[in-house]
């Protein structure tokens, strides 16, 4: 039974305790030595690991995605927890409790089944209905959805996440509908419950969360809407229209071909659940950095790779506020308008508006010319 996990050990600690090692790379060091960097995980978190002595002798007994005991000391590094690994043991799967070391979403996932059942028997399309039904009660699938995470590095990474997501996306179409009327409200559900349904196929998280070979060659879009197709044959009398515009919400929830979307929301519940689906994936993402570096008294994370960008965590004790400036005093009026001398260059007007702020950045979905381009 482990008994340290990630999130309890502090610096200077001596730390004896089984992790699953998620990453192991060879590298060489200045003095022509040869070093191991290791990403060592339980279900509260990664710590990096450095071998710095006995690198070959170390190496040769372990791989990736195995289960060791690691001996070392903790220390802090550019503000980050760091395991200085000095004894190494490989264990064999018998010897531990896999539910030790993958992250599991904070709801019970009873609790969030009920929740899916729940908003599929809501449903006033008795076809969605049934198709979502049909669903649930296959028993294979009930399983994975239940189960696997909603992505490998970007959001909800871990067990339960991607239920947990389309959950998420599922209560934000149901608050949308409320807000603006004359929305198909049935359809948006449904495509909220099933746009990420192949990424039970796409990835792998028996040990770790990796793509499958399916998952790299066709991606979660293709399977999901082949998953989608393959109960709708179960389902005699669906209306063809219907089947359309749903499987259009999968194949576009991405929104842009160059995020992975086979095509560009063309309904406007294929833009509205392009939008909340990015929306809680990235709440979810930034969260998750947020809450990665509590020994950190910096008010600033670590630079975030995939968002680009570092995020503010706010003013603590040790990171007070800055004081407000004073007011600089009144510049004079001027008695009369300075007028430019013939032939000087005059400014640009200053335009403050969200549509100027975004033009030439991201394509103007509601243009004329953007209606009429057929751009497929």
């Amino acid at each position: 039974m482990k008994k340290l996990f990630v999130n309890q050990i502090q610096e200077r600690d001596w730390v004896e305790t089984i992790f699953l090692v998620r990453d192991k790379i060879l590298g060489m060091a200045k003095n022509g030595k040869p070093y191991l960097t290791l990403k060592l995980m339980d279900r509260t978190g990664e710590v990096e690991g450095r071998i710095w002595d006995r690198v070959d002798e170390f190496s040769a007994q372990f791989e990736r995605d195995d289960f060791i005991r690691v001996a070392g000391k903790a220390s802090l590094y550019l503000g980050k927890m760091q395991l200085v690994v000095q004894e190494v043991t490989r264990l064999d799967d018998s010897a531990v409790d896999l539910a030790d070391f993958l992250p599991v979403a904070t709801r019970p996932t009873a609790a969030m089944v009920a929740e899916l059942k729940e908003r599929v028997a809501a449903l006033a399309d008795p076809h969605l209905r049934a198709l979502l039904q049909a669903f649930l009660d296959d028993q294979a699938f009930l399983a994975a959805y239940s189960r696997a995470p909603a992505a490998k590095a970007m959001h909800h990474v871990y067990l339960g996440g991607l239920l947990e997501h389309s959950l998420a996306v599922a209560a934000l179409a149901d608050a949308i509908c409320q807000r603006y009327p004359g929305l198909n409200r049935d359809l948006l559900m449904a495509g909220a419950l099933l746009h990420d349904v192949g990424k039970i196929s796409e990835l792998r998280y028996v040990r770790s969360f990796e793509y499958t070979d399916v998952g790299k060659l066709l991606g979660h879009i293709v399977i999901g809407v082949e998953l989608v197709e393959e109960k709708l044959r179960t389902l005699p009398g669906f209306p063809m229209e219907l089947a359309i515009l749903l499987k259009h919400l999968l194949l576009s929830h991405h929104g842009q071909y160059e995020f992975g979307s086979p095509k560009r929301p063309k309904t406007l519940e294929a833009v509205i659940l392009n939008f909340i689906d990015d929306l809680d994936s990235k709440i979810n993402g930034v969260r998750t950095h947020l809450d990665k570096e509590p020994d950190s008294e910096s008010a600033w994370t670590q630079y975030h790779r995939l968002y680009d960008r570092y995020f503010f965590k706010g003013y603590g004790e040790s990171t007070p506020p800055p004081r407000e400036a004073a007011a600089p005093p009144a510049a004079p009026i001027p008695a009369a308008p300075i007028r430019p001398a013939p032939g000087a260059e005059r400014c640009a007007p200053f335009n403050n508006t969200l549509e100027a702020k975004l033009r030439g950045v991201t394509p103007n979905l509601f243009t004329p010319a953007a209606e009429a381009r057929d751009d497929d």
